[in-house]
């Protein structure tokens, strides 16, 4: 299904946040290792804590047809025991020593997210390197976790918004591998063999397609030796990434019947490279559009003025491989051909007109104004340090973005509006049993 898209650690690992530096102060060490690693820092001396962030690109999209749902399965089985520990033991070691590691795919990677205090750096980073180079995969694990992910499926096949993602999915991307099921498919889950995981583990962990970043109480030194000694042993290159996707979208409507009182509608269109030179007049745009909550056009018209939903929203997806303009709502059966029709109409209106100066800057108000709350932990900045690096932004941007956005005139957003939305593009998949509405195309 498509995604736009965990283990607990202690309270003193992830809430000790006050003495964190402020939105201006943060300051971008690139770290080159011996070993040939780039990684970004943030030193954070203050608080005794390090928060990693490890991204190898690819994820689910390299599973074969075959083999759905292998780098899934095995993503979720990395901390289920590694070297000498089962799972037990293993998860026994790790809370000894407050940390956390969270291991998670998507379409287009897989993350390791570690937080460990200072006092315990070299005992935490044994353990996530044995992780990451002695997965055990053992049998009653793997069992325990295969069954996790089959209830998982059999509750995704009655979910609507679960049906919605994955036939927009198979829809928009055709024959890419972002039209499968990165979970898998019960049947080839449920085939999968330890062999398969530890073929799809040395394909989808490979220091050729890893960005890192970390944020806390670390010298670009000391995080330079931790990172050689935490990733030399993997393989250099792993499965080959796949090329880009042609996307598709007919305009149509095309109704999946599911009984349920509610319809959920997801909806999109081509969108927008996040390094277009237009890229911050469309993210303003979407602001204005569906992208702001109550006092978007979108949520005005759709929720507040006819009642039509309890929330509608949109947002410019970039994937790594694709981009896209999505949105998504749920309704009544008897309004959701109302509501189709209502955002049809403020797609059409938003392109012939544009939003006025008042929305305008109430959107750029609002989204400078928000961007330095979203530094407030060193988990945090960590997140935001490797996101940069992954669409590949440069340091100085933190001290640009906020400019960027303040540039965005009335004309341009405007005119990009008119060039970038499109309502005969505009798909929409509807799971429920909609009034006026026909199943299938």
């Amino acid at each position: 299904m498509i995604r736009f898209a965990k283990p607990a650690a202690l309270s003193l690992v992830l809430t000790v946040t006050a003495a964190l530096p402020s939105f201006a102060s943060v300051d971008i060490a690139e770290v080159e290792t011996p070993g040939g690693l780039t990684a970004w820092l943030v030193e954070e001396p203050t608080i005794p804590f390090v928060a990693l962030e490890i991204v190898f690109k690819g994820g689910t999209s390299l599973d074969a047809p075959e083999k759905l749902g292998a780098v899934n399965l095995m993503t979720a089985l990395i901390e289920e025991g590694a070297g000498d520990l089962d799972a037990r033991a293993f998860a026994a070691a790790r809370d000894d020593l407050a940390a956390s590691f969270r291991f998670s795919a998507s379409d287009d990677s897989v993350s390791v997210s570690a937080r460990f205090l200072v006092d315990t750096t070299d005992e935490a980073m044994d353990l996530l390197h044995s992780a990451l180079t002695e997965p055990r995969f053992d049998a009653d694990a793997v069992e325990r976790v295969r069954a996790q992910v089959l209830s998982g499926l059999r509750s995704d096949a009655e979910d609507p918004n679960a049906i919605a993602g994955r036939t927009f999915a198979e829809a928009v991307f055709g024959d890419h591998p972002y039209a499968r099921a990165g979970d898998g498919t019960p049947d080839t889950v449920a085939a999968l063999t330890r062999d398969d995981l530890m073929a799809a583990f040395k394909g989808a962990i490979a220091r050729d397609r890893v960005t890192i970043a970390a944020a806390g109480d670390i010298s670009p030194e000391a995080l330079s030796s931790l990172l050689d000694s935490l990733l030399a042993d993997l393989p250099e290159t792993g499965t080959a990434l796949p090329g880009p996707a042609t996307i598709s979208f007919d305009g149509s409507t095309t109704v999946i019947d599911f009984p349920t009182p509610q319809s959920v509608i997801s909806f999109g269109q081509p969108g927008i490279a996040r390094d277009d030179d237009d890229f911050f007049a469309a993210y303003v745009l979407n602001q204005i559009l569906g992208g702001g909550g109550f006092g978007s056009r979108l949520t005005e018209e759709v929720r507040v003025k006819r009642g039509l939903t309890y929330g509608i929203y949109s947002y410019l997806a970039n994937k790594d491989l694709a981009d896209l303009y999505v949105g998504g709502a749920s309704t009544a059966n008897a309004r959701a051909a109302e509501t189709i029709e209502v955002v049809r109409a403020e797609w059409a209106r938003m392109a012939e007109e544009g939003p006025t100066q008042a929305e305008l800057d109430a959107a750029k108000t609002y989204l400078i104004g928000g961007y330095p709350l979203r530094f407030d932990s060193n988990a945090s900045i960590a997140n935001i340090l490797v996101g940069m690096q992954l669409d590949d932004l440069t340091p100085e941007y933190l001290e640009t973005r906020n400019d960027r956005v303040a540039a965005v005139t009335l004309d341009d957003v405007k005119r990009v509006a008119a060039e970038l939305l499109d309502p005969d593009e505009l798909t929409f998949i509807v799971v429920g049993q909609p009034e006026g509405l026909a199943p299938g195309n």
